[in-house]
């Protein structure tokens, strides 16, 4: 009696193949069942829930970075004391070498934070994690035409247009 089995890649091709259709299918139904009703409010530009104000060329602040670079250090260190932990609190594997593989774990994880903490004592020295605001830089311009009109031009509200409705809706 001859049996067949799927091999190791048919099983993951099987996977690949289940998890797209189940995609597929979840925007198949998402685009049949919300509603499809655009208005001028729905068509304005978005900004992160905010009307967007001003010039969209503005310098991004580089402390973002340094911010994001600190977190993803500390996001790996907790990455590397969750399997120690759980290693380190096995009674029976520390008592199956007299303790020194405990101790030896002990010792190496202290070095490591302490690292991780005289990273944390230079970037704070240095002032990487005071947060200082930029001061805006505005541009000088020569146009002969006087800043308070620029600036009630920005002030005005403008509305937006409809939508043109095409022939036959």
């Amino acid at each position: 009696m001859a049996e067949n089995y799927i091999s190791d890649f048919g099983t993951i091709l099987l996977f690949l193949v289940g998890g797209a259709i189940f995609v597929v299918i979840g925007l198949l139904t998402s685009s049949l069942v919300r509603p499809k009703s655009p208005n001028p409010e729905k068509l304005t530009t978005y900004e992160s829930g905010e009307e967007p104000i001003g010039n969209a060329w503005v310098q991004f602040n580089p402390r973002f970075y340094v911010v994001a670079l600190i977190f993803i250090i500390f996001d790996v260190e907790l990455a590397f004391l969750f399997p120690w932990a759980t290693v380190f609190g096995r009674k029976e594997l520390i008592e199956a070498t007299d303790g020194f593989w405990g101790w030896f774990s002990l010792i190496e994880m202290f070095i490591f934070i302490g690292v991780l903490v005289l990273g944390l004592a230079y970037a704070w020295a240095k002032g990487h994690l005071d947060w200082i605001k930029p001061q805006p830089v505005v541009p000088k311009s020569r146009s002969k035409i006087p800043m308070d009109v620029y600036q009630r031009v920005n002030e005005r509200k403008y509305e937006t247009r409809k939508p043109q409705q095409q022939e036959g809706e």
